[in-house]
């Protein structure tokens, strides 16, 4: 839930959740459906179409329970190389070393002093974490990128690592974190994209079918048809969406 949205609009969703699916089975054992509908107001569904895959292949090939591994949980539905670190540092507190965009952004500023690639931030990290130590590590990097090393106007006075920041000690010329691995750049516009075009059409199936023809309306473009019919397609082929006639409704 946290991936490209805000704490404090996951906290309701995420409690919520657990209250509906307490263990992996209970999510397991429902139709997708229903935890696309508990997903509603954090965008990006298709993360809920993955969760539900991801739980269903839990259940079916690990007897319920999480592979303590990293190949194994990158192989799970939805899980790349930060998820299953993330899983292994957060949920096992075994040792690994994770990268986000707060993670990345320390890295090629305090560190190289340069852009990394994904490869050489990943392996920087990991040279970073202490053994045994890698929930702490990646807390700390994570809360020091949040709140201190941010995008914009980074705290350096109240930084506890300024003194040995390569960045700081280059005299502060062009930020090496733009265009570094795992350090997002600017997200395109919300209102008007298809992103909107899709959130809006899942939020009326939620209260029951759609028909063919209404589309482009639940999408609000009520004169663009074709546009209406090539987004609902698309979710249609990410899962979130079946077809039952000349109706669309919850996959």
């Amino acid at each position: 839930m946290l991936q490209q949205t805000q704490v404090a609009r996951v906290i309701p969703k995420w409690e919520a959740f657990l209250e509906r699916f307490p263990t992996v089975a209970a999510c397991a054992f429902v139709p997708q459906s229903e935890v696309v509908r508990m997903w509603e107001g954090l965008g990006y569904h298709r993360r809920a179409a993955n969760l539900h895959r991801m739980a269903v292949t839990v259940v079916n090939s690990h007897d319920g329970s999480f592979p303590r591994s990293l190949g194994e949980l990158m192989k799970l539905p939805g899980i790349g190389p930060y998820t299953a670190r993330a899983l292994l540092a957060f949920a096992f507190e075994d040792d690994a070393a994770v990268v986000d965009t707060n993670v990345g952004r320390i890295l090629a500023r305090a560190v190289t002093g340069r852009p990394c690639s994904g490869v050489e931030a990943q392996s920087v990290a990991d040279t970073l974490s202490p053994p045994g130590r890698s929930w702490k590590w990646n807390q700390g990097m994570l809360d020091l990128g949040a709140m201190v090393c941010t995008k914009r106007q980074p705290n350096c006075g109240a930084c506890p690592i300024a003194m040995i920041c390569a960045w700081r000690r280059s005299g502060v010329p062009a930020d090496p974190a733009i265009g570094s691995a795992a350090v997002s750049g600017g997200q395109s516009r919300f209102e008007g994209s298809d992103r909107q075009g899709r959130g809006r059409l899942l939020a009326a199936l939620r209260r029951g079918p759609v028909g063919r023809g209404d589309l482009s309306a639940a999408m609000g473009w009520p004169t663009d048809d074709a546009r209406a019919a090539v987004v609902a397609a698309s979710l249609v082929t990410d899962g979130l969406v079946r077809s039952v006639g000349d109706l669309l409704v919850l996959a």
